[in-house]
Formats: C-alpha cells, structure tokens, sequence
C-alpha cells in the first residue's frame, strides 16, 4: 500500500505532466541540467582546446623557425661555402651545397646570396643571379643579426631563417636564407593538433553523456518532480506549516533552530522566524526538552505540560538521516479545547450525578411515604414531608442568602449532593459568604479551585485506615471579606505524607492510583498563580489536610455605578 505522503506527490506529477509535455523546452528539468552541464562542459574544453592547439601550432611554428635559422646558420659556416665568394663563379660552388643541404634538411630551399642580396643559389636554377624578394635581408646584411621571419619569397609564404655569412676578417660577405612553406608549417601543424582536437570532441561527447546521467539520477532523486513543482509544495508545505492549530518547532543536531511556525511562536512567546532561526534553542526556550532528544535518540509522545497560561501536549521526535541524528522537531497540540470540551462534560456529569442522586434520594422517601400512607400512618408522613422540605429549605436559604452569585450557589448545590450520595458529611462553614458576584473568569476560577479541592476531600475523607467515629466529614467555608477571596477545604482523612509535601502541587504528581492523575492540585495551584494569589497546606482541625486557597478580589464584579 502506498505511503500518504507520496499520494499527494504522485498527484501532483500526475496533473503537471501533461503541462510539462506542452512547455518541455522551458520545463523540462532534464534536459536543463543535461543542456546546462553539457553546454558549459562542452564550452570549457573547447576553450581549454583551443588554447592547447593554439599554444602548440606556436610551439610548432617556433620549431619550424628555428630549425631554419639552424640550416641556415650551418651553411653559413662550411668553409667551402665561404671560400666560394672569393671565385669568379660562386654560383657554381655554391649552388650544389645549398641544393644537397636542401634536399637532406626537408626545407623548401636554401638561398645563398652576397652582400648585394644577388643570388648564387635557388631551387630554381634560372633565379640564380637575381636579387632576392621579401625585404627582410636587412637586419642581417646590415646588424649581422641571425633572426627568423615570416615574409613572402619568389616561391610563396615562407617562415624563413637567416643568418650573414662572414670572411675570416668578420666582415659580412653574403647571406644564408633557408625557407619552410606556410603551408608546410599549416600541415605539420594541422597534423599534430588533430589528435588534441579528437580528444576534445570525446571529452564533450562524454560530457554530454555525464550531464544526461546527472539529469536521470537528479529527477530520481526529485521524485520526477519539476523545479516549479518543487516550488508549489514548498508554498504549500510553508503554508500548512503556519496556518495548522499545532506549533512546530525544529533544530538541527547543533541544537539551533531550523523551523518554527505561527503557533509555536505564539505559545512560547518567541521573535520573529527571521530573528529566531539559528539562534540556539536554550537562548529562546530554556527549559526546551528537545536536547534531550538530540541526546538520546529517543521519542517523547503525549508529554503534558504548560507554556504560559496554556495546556499542551508535546511529542517529540528525532531527525535521522542515513543513521545518524541530523535534529529534532517538537509539535505543541493545544489542551485547551480539550480542557474546555472536559469542563464542559464534567458540569453536564456534575449536573448528571445531582439529578441522579437526588433522584434516587427523593425515591427512596417517596417510597417511605407510600409506605406510610399505606399504613395510614398520616402524621409521620407528614412530618417526615416538613423534615425534608426544612433541610432543603434551609440549604437553599443559606446559599441564596450568603453567596450572591449563582453559578457558585449551583455548584456547591452540586457538591452537597454528590457528597450525600457518597456517604460524607459535606458541612459549608455558617461563617462562609461571597457578597459579591463573579465576572465570567472569576466563576471559573472558582468552580475549578472549589470543584477540586471538594474532590480531593471527600476521596480523602473516604480512604481505608481513617479511624473516625462520626464517620467521612469534609468542611468548606469562604469569605470574600478584605482584599482577597479566602477559601478553606479540610477532611478528616488521612492528611498528606510529610515527604508528599513539596510535590502535591506538581503536576503529574498523585496519590490515587490510575492513569491521569495529578492534574487537579497543579491546576488549582497555576489558577492561584495567575490570579495573584496562592495555596497551602495545613492541618486540619478535623484530623486530616487543610487546603488553604487565597486569590484577588479581582475575580469579583465592580459594583454598578449608582444614578443620580
């Protein structure tokens, strides 16, 4: 079965392809790279080719130059040659010399003249006895320079070496000129490079090979992807990276940070991405886990905890590359729709249990006052009617007349209830009151701070080993008299073990046995922290714990302007 994460990728090649058929000169990836790797390949060695032939038809044509100037310099030293300029004849001397030395040296020809550039030698006998061409006698008739030229003869384009040639005095007598043809030159050249040439043509046909092998393992590696495509889903990844409810938080195995989105820097307060990418992790988050991770290798699933005022859930998980630890990446779920969506079950169950047990409690007494009717035991019936009308009464006046506001009335309503059913004696102390009704938060807070420690006293009050005669009894009292809403919560249980001191109020930390556990004293414990004030833990007149909650009257309504 394919992966899901490839699904959206085979999609994506599914629906570009036949747009990168019509576009395949402009889109097409493979033949980019093959034409860009083999193009500048192909252009390097050129150049580079270029450069060598050049440089060695120079090297050649220097050669060529100097095994002239070489001949010619030999000629001009036989003693015969010499001798020869002294003769009647010289022509007759000389001419057989220069065509021997000609013909074993491979030059075109091998001009001997005197001081007056006249001939006394040429491959062509009927030119002996004329002037010589090309005006490049100079510099060795007149400065007694040996030199190599290039210029034009009798016979064509030559590169020619030429020396003087000297009596035994020093004097110049004469001039030695020995000549390789152009095109001779072109050929040799031409015969020595083409090798050079070959190769540079192998070279860019197996450049184009290797830039076409390049361009198939790059789109293998893509996932046959195009570069536009590419782009597209790294828009798209970038956009449900900021837009998801989940913050994301990566580093790289430096510890420094690679990604953070919206959300992540919303819960941990961070700068801007640009600000904080790159930046180590411990700079901006401290108390950041993910080192940890980078550390050990392992993963952290469903790890709860609080950043700031929020509840989240943290996975953590490691980057690993070919087997090796490349990072780390944090995701933050928000608890906070989940803590709401359970605040809103656990009323409507609250309320569920209420209903319930005073169903079942007003159950029984209608059956005890069936009972009685039956028996025609009228007057017990009816006074066992005031007795209950009474209690209840009585319960409904004092919180009507000591807490002004209603959700709370409704709530300890709740919990007398809910402790009746449970079998423990839930008293609110005759000195308790709330004058002053609650804002929105404040009702909140409160439910929570009393809901819990409610909870936590009757199930303290109900555990094995309490020794009470009277039996399970948990007492509240409240009062928001001053600058601060005091409220109390002690049980005759147990109490609480001296070394469970310092963590009750950690979360995570309980007593009960079970799975998700510690959660309500953490919570209570924070609520009291944001809301300037916070709890103890004292012993109880009855014999167990003492909860002790402080918090700002801030919770409560400002008093309605009054009309004049």
């Amino acid at each position: 079965m394919p992966s899901r994460l490839a699904d959206p990728i085979v999609e994506v090649r599914r629906l570009r392809r036949p747009r990168a058929r019509r576009h395949w000169l402009i889109r097409s990836f493979r033949l980019q790279v093959m034409l860009l790797v083999g193009v500048l390949l192909g252009a390097m060695l050129l150049a580079q080719g270029t450069y060598l032939n050049h440089r060695k038809a120079e090297i050649i044509g220097d050669q060529m130059g100097q095994r002239a100037l070489a001949v010619a310099r030999s000629v001009a030293a036989i003693p015969e040659l010499v001798a020869a300029f002294d003769d009647p004849d010289p022509s007759a001397t000389i001419q057989p010399i220069a065509e021997r030395i000609r013909r074993d040296s491979g030059a075109r020809y091998v001009v001997v003249g005197n001081a007056d550039g006249i001939r006394y030698s040429h491959p062509l006998a009927d030119r002996i006895g004329l002037t010589m061409v090309g005006g490049d006698n100079d510099r060795a008739l007149l400065h007694g320079e040996s030199y190599v030229s290039k210029a034009e003869g009798s016979l064509g384009e030559a590169m020619r070496g030429k020396t003087p040639v000297l009596d035994a005095e020093g004097a110049i007598i004469g001039i030695v000129s020995v000549g390789f043809m152009l095109d001779r030159v072109a050929l040799d050249v031409g015969r020595h490079t083409s090798l050079g040439w070959w190769l540079v043509a192998v070279m860019v046909v197996l450049g184009f090979a290797g830039a076409y092998g390049l361009s198939y393992h790059l789109k293998r590696v893509i996932l046959g992807l195009e570069p536009h495509e590419i782009a597209r889903l790294a828009m798209e990844k970038e956009a449900i990276l900021q837009s998801i409810h989940e913050g994301i938080l990566a580093v790289n195995r430096e510890g420094e940070i690679t990604l953070v989105n919206q959300q992540a820097r919303r819960f941990l307060d961070l700068p801007e991405a640009r600000e904080a990418l790159g930046r180590p992790i411990q700079e901006l988050v401290p108390n950041s886990r993910l080192l940890e991770v980078l550390e050990s290798g392992e993963q952290q699933f469903d790890q709860q905890m609080w950043l700031g005022d929020h509840p989240v859930v943290v996975n953590r998980v490691p980057v690993v590359h070919g087997g090796e630890l490349e990072g780390a990446v944090a995701t933050f779920r928000s608890r906070r729709e989940i803590v709401d969506l359970s605040d809103a079950l656990t009323a409507a169950s609250r309320d569920v249990d209420m209903l319930r047990a005073q169903a079942h409690e007003f159950s029984n007494k209608l059956y005890t006052i069936s009972g009685l009717l039956q028996l025609e035991r009228i007057d017990d019936a009816l006074a066992l009617i005031h007795q209950e009308s009474r209690h209840q009464q009585a319960q409904m006046s004092f919180l009507m007349d000591r807490v002004a506001d209603p959700v709370i009335s409704g709530t300890l309503l709740g919990k007398l209830t809910r402790a009746r059913e449970l079998g423990v004696g839930l008293e609110i102390d005759d000195q308790s009151s709330l004058s002053t009704p609650l804002n929105a938060i404040g009702q909140e807070v409160l439910m929570t701070v009393i809901g819990n420690l409610l909870d936590n006293a009757c199930h303290a009050a109900l555990q094995e080993g309490r020794e009470h005669e009277e039996g399970p009894r948990v007492r509240l009292f409240f009062t928001d008299l001053g600058d601060q809403l005091l409220i109390e919560v002690e049980d005759n249980g147990l109490g609480v073990a001296a070394d469970h001191v310092e963590a009750i109020f950690t979360e995570g930390f309980s007593t009960k046995p079970g799975k998700h556990r510690g959660i309500g004293l953490a919570l209570v414990a924070r609520l009291c922290a944001q809301h300037g004030g916070a709890i103890t833990l004292e012993e109880s007149e009855l014999g167990g714990a003492c909860f002790a909650v402080v918090l700002d009257r801030s919770l409560c309504r400002s008093p309605a302007p009054i009309d004049r």
